[in-house]
């Protein structure tokens, strides 16, 4: 079972590679070539120091060298270093493409998540949002994408590199001398199970560390959102304070989940020294009593090692990196895993009146029986009648009509609109025929009339005008020097509560609803203005 959610996990992020495919695949084949040509360094340089400088006629590469090259001499030197500047040439050019289709394939990859992870959250119902925090998903959706973006980088170019350089290295030592090449077998296991210890104390302090780093966008969203508040009670001091605790505790759990890791670097350097002064002494000792081994034989054998050892860090490095990236991987697995508990019918229905009926209609924020917030609601509401929810703070009565455009569903019962459940619908064409001013009025960054052509995207400016005259919009945004291409600002903040209202008031109206929702709407605005914006709707 195990192994299937595994095998189902990496079928699903490898998904996020379409359209990045190619630079996915060169990435790998362009290491190989790297670590091949890079490989073939060492031997080169123990043939120029054996066969070159001392002369040897059993130096390495011996029998593919052309015989009149004589050993010791000095066109046998020029000639391997020139092999050994053009292989090192060569391997940095493998290196370099590499690196740059892994940075392609990696970003690519990154944008294809970043875009499944919004996707899925424009799907989500509103009780679906309210599982995550604003701050949260903002979080999943940048800093947790860049870890596994990083991690995905790794995998296709140094998860492919160490093994192949621990490989190839391992052939090229063994050849050279079996005996010495022990050595770097018997290391491996102690730098393993330094990683397993790492990677199993790391996991649990990075998952902590992002809790801290949600908690601390949560305290700096809500601080820029509610500025205004924040000044008109003179809590700047208080929110400083607030702020400096939250960045303290996400500093604190960094530390905490880094500090682990900082022994990888020594750990892995004390056990390449301790091998490389064993293979100076034994192989010295070779080379001093037995005459069978060769200056340029321990050299290269030296740097062998060094590139195994490396290679298994490196391969350390990519597993604790993969650590830091499962908490990552978890988090965003929650948005992508969530089930979506609002999904509309495959139907061409259109809402074709504003008749509205709820029969028997049962309602709980927490899906319980035993918890109702709206319980045994039944009324029928005719197409074209005009009438008002009046209740006290905190009735429901929000509530009530966010079950039409089934911003929620019901837990028992029906509601109905023009004769047919609203389940019967698309998401599309239900909503479309509604049309909802809620509670809180948001507006975007852009103009008044791109704000307003949310809700029709095609309608002409006589239209616009129009819908601002009945929601007495039309006056003040014409005071403005710039009049419909008056830049809001973000989330409107250029604007009064009241204007908010009355813009928003007019995009519901522009888009021409069977059904229209204000859900104290006019909260903000004066009752001579109340009386005028409902007058039309008679």
């Amino acid at each position: 079972m195990e192994q299937t959610k595994k095998e189902r996990g990496i079928r699903r992020y490898a998904v996020y590679t379409k359209g990045f495919l190619t630079p996915t695949l060169l990435t790998p084949l362009f290491m190989v070539f790297e670590v091949a040509l890079e490989v073939l360094i060492p031997l080169l340089m123990a043939a120029i120091v054996d066969g070159g400088l001392y002369a040897r006629e059993d130096f390495l590469l011996r029998s593919v060298i052309p015989a009149e090259l004589k050993t010791g001499s000095v066109d046998l030197i020029f000639t391997l270093g020139g092999l050994m500047v053009l292989a090192a040439l060569l391997s940095l050019t493998c290196g370099m493409l590499a690196a740059r289709t892994a940075a392609v394939a990696s970003m690519g990859f990154a944008k294809n998540l970043r875009r499944a992870i919004f996707d899925k959250i424009q799907s989500f119902s509103f009780a679906n949002t309210d599982k995550f925090s604003t701050s949260s998903l903002i979080v999943r959706s940048t800093t947790d994408v860049t870890m596994i973006q990083n991690v995905f980088q790794q995998m296709i170019r140094m998860f492919v590199r160490a093994p192949m350089m621990m490989i190839f290295a391992a052939i090229m030592a063994f050849n050279i001398n079996s005996e010495l090449s022990w050595i770097f077998v018997v290391a491996i296991p102690f730098l393993l199970l330094s990683i397993v210890i790492l990677v199993s104390k790391g996991h649990p302090r990075f998952m902590k560390m992002l809790k801290k780093t949600d908690a601390m966008n949560t305290s700096v969203q809500e601080n820029l959102i509610a500025m205004r508040v924040v000044k008109a009670f003179v809590r700047e001091d208080y929110e400083k304070k607030k702020f400096h605790d939250s960045v303290n505790d996400l500093k604190n759990a960094q530390i905490h989940a880094q500090k682990i890791f900082t022994f990888a670097g020594p750990i892995q350097l004390i056990i390449m020294w301790t091998c490389t002064v064993i293979l100076l002494a034994l192989g010295g000792m070779q080379i001093i009593h037995y005459k069978s081994f060769g200056p340029g034989e321990l050299t290269s054998l030296m740097t062998y090692t060094t590139q195994i050892i490396s290679s298994l860090a490196m391969v350390s490095f990519i597993i604790v990196s993969l650590a830091m990236a499962k908490a990552s991987v978890s988090r965003i697995n929650e948005v992508l895993d969530e089930q979506i508990d609002i999904i509309g019918a495959h139907s061409n229905l259109k809402v074709e009146n504003g008749d509205i009926e709820f029969r028997n209609v049962d309602f709980s924020y927490i899906r319980d029986p035993k918890n109702l917030t709206l319980s045994g609601i039944n009324f029928h509401i005719k197409s074209g009648e005009t009438i008002g929810v009046v209740g006290g703070t905190g009735e429901g009565k929000s509530t009530l009509v966010q079950l039409i455009p089934r911003f929620y569903d019901v837990l028992s019962g029906e509601v109905l609109i023009s004769g047919h459940n609203v389940k019967e619908y698309s998401l599309y064409e239900l909503r479309e025929g509604v049309s909802m001013v809620l509670q809180k009025n948001m507006l975007f960054s852009g103009s008044i009339k791109d704000n307003l052509r949310w809700g029709n995207p095609n309608a002409s400016d006589e239209e616009i005008v129009e819908a601002c005259k009945m929601a007495c919009a039309h006056d003040f945004i014409t005071g403005f020097a710039d009049g419909y291409d008056t830049d809001l600002g973000q989330g409107g903040c250029n604007v009064s509560g009241g204007q908010k209202q009355r813009l928003c008031i007019a995009r519901a109206l522009l888009k021409k609803p069977k059904i229209l929702i204000l859900d104290d709407s006019t909260s903000a605005v004066d009752t001579a203005t109340d009386e005028k914006i409902r007058e039309p709707q008679k």
